[in-house]
C-alpha cells in the first residue's frame, strides 16, 4: 500500500463515521425538540424520529412537524351545568332503569 492509499482508507472511514454521526443526530432532532418544547407526547415522537431514520426518513418529517405542533385540548361541551353531576341526577331516572345498575339492588330507589 502506497501512502496515498492510506490516505483514501483514512478519509474514507472519517466519512463513514461522520455519515453514522450525522443518522444519530437526525434520528434524535424530533425526540430532542418534544422535550424542549414540553411536548406530551414526547416519547411517541422520540420513538417515531427513531423508526423514520430505520426507515430511510421516510416518516421522519411528519415526526419531526410533530414535534413542533402543540396538541388541542378536547373538551366536551354538553348542555348539564358545570358543577352536575350524573350521580346527582339519579333520583329523577325512572325506577325500572334503577334494576339495570349493578350497583343498586332490584327494588330499592332512592327517596
Amino acid at each position: 500500500m502506497t501512502t496515498l492509499d492510506i490516505f483514501a482508507v483514512i478519509v474514507l472511514l472519517i466519512l463513514l463515521i461522520a455519515a453514522v454521526a450525522i443518522w444519530v443526530v437526525l434520528a434524535m432532532l424530533p425526540g430532542k425538540i418534544a422535550r424542549r418544547r414540553n411536548h406530551p407526547q414526547a416519547d411517541a415522537i422520540n420513538i417515531g424520529g427513531w423508526l423514520g431514520a430505520l426507515l430511510a426518513g421516510v416518516l421522519w418529517p411528519i415526526f419531526l412537524v410533530w414535534a413542533y405542533t402543540k396538541p388541542v385540548q378536547v373538551t366536551q361541551v354538553d348542555d348539564e351545568p358545570s358543577g352536575s353531576r350524573p350521580e346527582a341526577r339519579w333520583n329523577e331516572l325512572p325506577s325500572e332503569l334503577c334494576l339495570l345498575d349493578p350497583r343498586k339492588p332490584a327494588g330499592l330507589t332512592q327517596q
